[in-house]
């Protein structure tokens, strides 16, 4: 199966503070285009690929998204979610449920990598999961994929 190409895009390429640990950790907003029709959800894992210590560091993931051009800023944290959008959360690299921005040390900055894929089903995973059982459940379903990155400076 041709995994097709997903549009993925932030407003900024630099994240403006509150999108960050210095601003409330709010999930920025991101807006798709190109979604067929056979998608029937969203996934988005969320990385900051040169944090200290590893190598790809895994900030947010939320998949069951329903399949629109735009996801809203300022997801709640919670397993489940219904505002501003429906989906499940799942426990980042830092142990929380939701979105956790990137926290550079002061003078540096890091590069954060925003992923979505555009998926043939709702997946049965519940809340709270990781990113490894979500790429588990993503295998075989997936029918776009995107990228895009921003960065953060401090």
């Amino acid at each position: 199966m041709d995994i097709q190409k997903l549009i993925l895009q932030l407003p900024w390429t630099e994240l403006p503070p509150r999108y960050t640990c210095d601003g409330g950790d709010i999930s920025p907003p991101l807006r798709i285009e190109g979604l067929l029709g056979e998608v029937h959800s969203l996934a988005v894992m969320v990385y900051h690929p040169h944090e200290t210590g590893c190598c790809s560091f895994c900030a947010w993931i939320i998949w069951n998204v329903p399949p629109l051009g735009f996801i809203r800023e300022g997801i709640p944290p919670g397993n489940e979610v219904t505002s501003p959008i429906q989906g499940s959360q799942g426990r980042n690299d830092y142990g929380k449920i939701g979105y956790s921005g990137p926290c550079p040390s002061a003078g540096t900055s890091h590069r954060v990598n925003y992923k979505i894929y555009g998926l043939d089903t709702h997946l049965s995973l519940p809340g709270g999961s990781n990113q490894h059982a979500l790429i588990q459940a993503m295998r075989g379903h997936v029918l776009q994929f995107g990228e895009t990155f921003a960065m953060y400076t401090r």
